[in-house]
């Protein structure tokens, strides 16, 4: 995450620092339609690699009990998101500095409930989807949540959309790519996370909820 290959995939407007992204506009409503319901009331939730930050907004405008922190290597991410904070009624909190692919980046961090990460791991070296496990496994106490959004290689069943998507990223950058299903939920139970649920998305994306142990 910390390269200098773009962070997003999709053409973006901008007002001011806001930055507006489409696929969020897109997919909004069904991920939170999957993850309200597993966030415990008051709920404080570390989101990494926020983007604009409009999946953040829209959590904090249905689930007003609940803190939430957005997190971005990016400066010009955490500005967008900084302003949209400003219509979340305080609830979703000021961005923060956080790449997982630095050692011990949850050493500084205050404590979570809930880890959420969306669409970045495909579009990040392997040592990105390490990183966020061995942070999380730092950060989370027994019982508590990790959850990924985004594509996922299922072998023989992966949807050929996926495996076109898987291509299309490696010819950008060799180190980025559609990452295999099991091999995912293998890394994060070496960082002591079990399999909890997984929901199918559209355009064939998941919600993986690790939860852990």
């Amino acid at each position: 995450m910390s390269d200098k290959e773009p962070i997003h995939l999709e053409q973006r407007t901008q007002d001011g620092a806001r930055k507006f992204s489409p696929t969020a506009a897109r997919n909004r409503a069904p991920i939170a339609e999957v993850l309200s319901p597993l966030l415990l009331k008051d709920a404080r939730v570390l989101e990494i690699a926020s983007g604009t930050g409009e999946h953040a907004l829209y959590m904090c405008a249905l689930r007003p009990d609940i803190i939430w922190q957005p997190s971005d290597p990016d400066a010009d991410s955490r500005a967008s998101q900084a302003d949209w904070a400003k219509d979340s009624g305080g609830n979703m909190r000021p961005p923060l500095d956080v790449d997982v692919m630095q050692s011990g980046w949850a050493a500084k961090l205050p404590p979570f409930d809930v880890i959420y990460c969306a669409n970045m791991i495909h579009i990040a070296p392997w040592a990105a989807t390490e990183g966020l496990a061995a942070g999380a496994q730092d950060s989370l106490k027994s019982g508590q949540l990790l959850i990924l959004y985004g594509p996922f290689k299922q072998g023989d069943d992966t949807a050929p959309s996926n495996l076109d998507f898987d291509a299309s990223l490696k010819s950008r950058n060799p180190a980025w790519g559609v990452r295999d299903l099991e091999a995912v939920k293998h890394i994060f139970e070496l960082h002591g996370f079990n399999s909890l649920q997984q929901s199918v998305m559209p355009k064939n994306n998941l919600i993986l909820v690790f939860k852990r142990v």
